[in-house]
């Protein structure tokens, strides 16, 4: 027999706060949120026409290096580095982060990938949740926001917490990743879930990483990854623009 009762669930019930922040961390970091991920493979095209990335297991290893050890990891100690300017209004500093950050790009089409992508959720969030200083934070920085670093300037002009931010950025870029390959592969959706699963760890460790990594940590090992992204360019046949 079920059993109901009208007396409110207090444990666990979220604040105003927290609700708010929760419903614009999964709303930002959405597939259906429009910057355009969808267009974007990071070179994982070039590694599957290559022979690199063949099946579930090659793309697994594929990104848990570019996660661990390549831009997942870069990307995310920027964001960290970004945010924390931003929320301590220390605008000298997140222009020298967002600089340092466009520079750090490997190769041109990850260039556009990034840049368009950052430049896609800052007029998308600021259009639909404004923020006080958001405006003045963007126009201090005198080159266009990189993603990770437009993802941590608008969180933090809105308050939403640092870690679970980290947390949802990384969980995203993963998604878009196996999105590309399942297209590319291909891949059924059993599989490419398979795969986001063995990577829930190595989500979690790059997302810890780089909660406590300095910008004199940041660098990759992932040689190949980068190569691809610059060979894309040149496929002859390509479904995505990078």
């Amino acid at each position: 027999m079920l059993m109901t009762t009208n007396e409110p669930v207090e444990a666990g019930r979220l604040t105003e706060h927290e609700a708010a922040a929760l419903y614009r961390l999964m709303t930002w970091l959405s597939p259906a949120f429009p910057v355009g991920g969808f267009s974007y493979s990071s070179g994982i095209e070039w590694a599957v026409e290559a022979g690199d990335i063949v099946d579930t297991a090659t793309l697994a290893d594929w990104l848990d290096a570019m996660l661990g050890d390549g831009s997942g990891f870069c990307d995310a100690t920027f964001l960290v580095h970004a945010y924390l300017a931003a929320e301590a209004g220390k605008d000298a500093s997140l222009c020298e982060i967002a600089e340092f950050a466009a520079a750090f790009v490997p190769s041109l089409e990850r260039q556009l990938e990034t840049t368009s992508q950052g430049r896609a959720f800052v007029d998308i969030a600021r259009a639909a949740w404004d923020a006080d200083r958001l405006d003045a934070m963007v126009a201090a920085c005198r080159t266009p926001l990189v993603y990770p670093v437009a993802v941590g300037v608008v969180a933090a002009a809105h308050g939403v917490p640092l870690a679970p931010t980290l947390h949802a950025f990384l969980h995203a870029l993963v998604s878009n990743w196996i999105s590309a390959a399942s297209r590319l592969i291909p891949l059924g959706q059993t599989d490419s879930q398979r795969v986001l699963v063995r990577l829930e760890a190595a989500v979690a460790a790059t997302a810890n990483r780089a909660l406590l990594a300095t910008l004199d940590d940041l660098g990759g090992a992932t040689f190949r990854a980068d190569l691809a992204s610059l060979r894309h360019e040149t496929q002859y046949t390509r479904l995505f623009r990078s």
